[in-house]
């Protein structure tokens, strides 16, 4: 049996594996074998009579809780299994907190802790209540939007004509006529005055993140951020093209809409709101959106790319964007991000767990330096997009004297960037005046 999530092997105890102990009791529980080695072998326990009476004690009075010790033995040799419930009170171990997150073990600080902290006592950080704040902190426009919004997604039925501290209520956003945090996200006139990082950074960039062209910041409520945000994006961060047809002006984005919207919302409603501000990074060929707060336990970033189940970090903040319309309540939302770019003939977006955070990056085009490498090109033909990209253009007789092929090598590149991985267009008719162009 190999180590894995809930199951730990050390060849000797030390009081530093006290730490595990909190860690699975903060957790799902798990078992800790002393006396084998990684890979589950029995390396025998000289001291075993010993350590159990030692261990139970040690963990009982560090930790205020009891695991059950069994020893056990195989062709006489002799090893010690501690196994330890879950705990549904947060366990500390003199003063720390230690949790067991996959296979590895950390200690948890700061909004780690608060959130932690909070989910052991049955709330959940929007559904705690806000004693400083007052319905003169809701901004009622905001909340006119948000009812539009629901009337047309048809998801808050008979609502017409009540006052807000009762559509407050029937909303769970209050308790005993006090505000919760999820109404000052939601629909406050200024979130930032009672939680400073609410606002979301926006970063035009180079070649790379040490590059920083020009920033904006844009603060509100999430009903306004959404709009806002979207609004900063299209003025000022990025190049739309513009074609006609006929005498129609049509304006294409440089990404869909609908990738944006969905990766901005996902940001709000599931970001940790003690945490850094959602920050929004836009490059030549790709923009990223980061929020603080990593992937529930129990969900992989492979999970995002498949239906999976809806586990928000926020739950009263999500099921008030489900009500407006924002967002569904099926865990679709990456799914919506992925599907959309397919159908822009955009590659598939990335996603990933970053600086304690989530990242989900979207690329222009497949001529990033990252999907280039993903696209699995030969080291002439990645040179050959490079030359192109630097030069505007490449021909035949280029191809031929940058890399010293034959005509036929350099044709067969050329006409796989062009129909395989499909970078190239070929432009002019075959023969001397034929050349290759980045496809747009």
């Amino acid at each position: 049996m190999p180590e894995q999530q809930n199951i730990e092997f050390k060849q000797s105890w030390h009081d530093d594996y006290l730490k595990w102990v909190c860690g699975f009791a903060n957790a799902q529980g798990g078992l800790i074998f002393i006396g084998k080695d990684d890979n589950g072998n029995i390396v025998h326990v000289a001291d075993y009579k010993k350590l159990m009476d030692e261990i139970p004690n040690k963990i009982r009075n560090a930790m205020g809780i009891t695991v059950e010790v069994n020893l056990q033995h195989e062709n006489e040799k002799y090893f010690i299994e501690i196994v330890t419930h879950p705990y549904s009170v947060p366990i500390s171990l003199r003063g720390r907190y230690y949790y067991r997150s996959g296979s590895t073990k950390q200690e948890l600080t700061g909004a780690s802790l608060n959130e932690f902290l909070l989910k052991k006592s049955g709330k959940t950080w929007d559904d705690v209540l806000e004693p400083r704040a007052t319905f003169d902190d809701i901004n009622e426009r905001t909340v006119t939007t948000f009812l539009n919004a629901a009337e047309y997604a048809g998801r808050l039925p008979e609502n017409e004509g009540l006052p807000l501290p009762e559509l407050f209520e029937k909303l769970r956003l209050t308790e005993n006529g006090q505000l919760k945090r999820a109404a000052i996200i939601l629909f406050g006139k200024e979130p930032a005055k009672f939680y400073p990082n609410t606002f979301v950074k926006i970063g035009r960039f180079g070649k790379d993140d040490t590059d920083i062209k020009f920033q904006e910041t844009e603060e509100g409520n999430l009903i306004i951020l959404l709009q806002a945000v979207l609004k900063q994006l299209n003025h000022n961060f990025l190049i739309r093209a513009i074609e006609f047809e006929g005498m129609n002006r049509i304006e294409k984005g440089e990404y869909p809409v609908p990738a944006i919207r969905e990766m901005l919302l996902n940001a709000l409603v599931h970001r940790n709101y003690m945490g850094a501000p959602i920050q929004i990074r836009v490059y030549d060929d790709k923009i990223s959106i980061w929020n603080e707060g990593g992937l529930p336990n129990g969900l992989t970033l492979e999970a995002l790319k498949r239906s999976h189940s809806s586990r928000p970090r926020n739950p009263i903040i999500a099921d008030i964007s489900f009500k407006g319309g924002y967002i569904d309540s099926w865990g679709r939302g990456t799914i919506k991000i992925i599907d959309t770019c397919k159908k822009a003939d955009l590659p598939e977006p990335e996603m990933n767990e970053q600086d304690g955070g989530f990242i989900i990056t979207l690329f222009k085009n497949n001529l990033s330096d990252e999907q280039l490498l993903k696209l699995g090109l030969s080291e002439r033909q990645l040179k050959a997009v490079l030359f192109v990209k630097e030069k505007g253009k490449i021909s035949n007789t280029d191809f031929q004297e940058q890399f010293g092929v034959s005509k036929a090598t350099a044709t067969r590149d050329l006409t796989e960037l062009v129909e395989k991985y499909k970078l190239f267009e070929k432009v002019g008719q075959t023969g001397v005046g034929t050349t290759y162009i980045l496809k747009t």
